[in-house]
């Protein structure tokens, strides 16, 4: 009799446990549908891609039960609009380059590239490890958004271009795509820029409405068409060494978000940078090789151009520090990780590559 008192009692106490955990997890594991707004075209298979691979990504980690879906470029609000979306809730989370907002703030450009700042590699490690994404989300938070750092394109091309690049003067009057805060640098020395969406560049280069234009590097670009219509492929993109892509999320959206899903979306993101990378690296160097083949004239920036650029570049840094508070304590970040970094970067990365790059040529 003790015996099936115990059994019933033990039974009935296994029911009521299982009746209060079945709520508890169904309530930590809600069915939540996001839309993801982009700022890129469905052709880019690459960055689009990235975008349709993290939401895949989450939706694997909480068995379908986070739903993102990804809107391309023009879709729901164009390329160049996605921050103001995420921060007015016409979207919960967006992916775009945080470059392209430098109007709202010129500090935006340290959440994608600084030019003349960090490698791929650099930005990364700064944002994650060196209190930049912190800095990032101090920014961020003015416009109700929070921004979790995901693809980066590795260092860019420097553009294309109608004519040759000779001298400083040639930079008068020229009229360019440039995303983000190189705009302004350039327009010191004469050039004229303009900040078009990708999906934009191809028919405003065609009609000569501008003169050059730069976008990414080989496998962009050769899906872009560039190579049709302006013949010299310059490099390299000093005003991105990296670019560093972002899913943005509105701030009140991101907190009412369940923790484990919260952690879905970090971990997808943190995923969706080596994707993408990754494939950057793998696909740029054969799209090279076939731009050439087809015509492509691959030119380097004369050093005089460079060096005028570098030295425009810091003045403007040197005023926007004293003026701009975001920027200042970002710049003074971003510097002094690379000023502790390039010595490493040195003994190790570049004196490799740079023996391996003789070893080529000598087999």
């Amino acid at each position: 009799m003790k015996r099936r008192e115990f059994l019933k009692v033990t039974g009935a106490s296994l029911a009521a446990s299982t009746a209060v955990a079945a709520p508890a997890i169904a309530q930590s594991s809600p069915e939540v549908k996001w839309r993801y707004a982009t700022s890129w075209p469905k052709a880019l298979d690459t960055l689009y891609g990235g975008c349709e691979y993290f939401c895949k990504k989450v939706a694997d980690i909480t068995d379908n039960k986070f739903q993102i879906q990804p809107f391309a470029a023009g879709e729901i609000v164009p390329g160049l609009q996605v921050l103001d979306a995420v921060s007015n809730g016409t979207v919960e989370i967006g992916n775009t380059a945080l470059y392209y907002y430098w109007g709202k703030n010129p500090a935006f450009t340290f959440a994608t590239a600084l030019p003349f700042g960090l490698n791929t590699r650099q930005q990364i490690s700064w944002l994650l490890w060196g209190g930049g994404q912190d800095l990032v989300n101090d920014l961020l938070k003015e416009h109700n958004v929070y921004g979790i750092p995901t693809g980066s394109t590795g260092a860019q091309m420097g553009g294309w271009f109608r004519k040759e690049i000779k001298t400083v003067d040639d930079l008068k009057g020229l009229k360019m795509r440039i995303g983000g805060f190189a705009g302004t640098i350039l327009a010191k020395l004469g050039c004229v820029p303009q900040q078009l969406a990708g999906g934009d560049i191809y028919p405003a280069l065609e009609k000569g409405t501008i003169d050059a234009a730069e976008w990414v590097g080989p496998y962009d670009d050769e899906k872009l068409g560039f190579a049709k219509v302006a013949k010299y492929y310059y490099y390299p993109g000093w005003w991105e060494g990296t670019s560093q892509g972002h899913n943005i999320i509105n701030i009140d959206k991101w907190n009412a978000l369940p923790k484990n899903y919260q952690a879905a979306v970090d971990s997808a993101s943190r995923d969706t940078f080596t994707w993408i990378t990754g494939k950057y690296d793998a696909l740029n160097a054969p799209a090279l090789k076939r731009l050439i083949v087809n015509g492509a004239i691959l030119k380097g920036f004369p050093q005089e151009v460079l060096e005028a650029c570098y030295t425009t570049a810091n003045e403007i840094y040197a005023d926007l520090s004293k003026t701009n508070p975001h920027f200042g304590k970002m710049h003074a970040s971003m510097m002094a990780y690379r000023n502790d970094s390039l010595p490493w970067t040195q003994v190790a990365e570049l004196s490799f590559d740079s023996f391996m790059a003789r070893m080529r040529t000598k087999t």
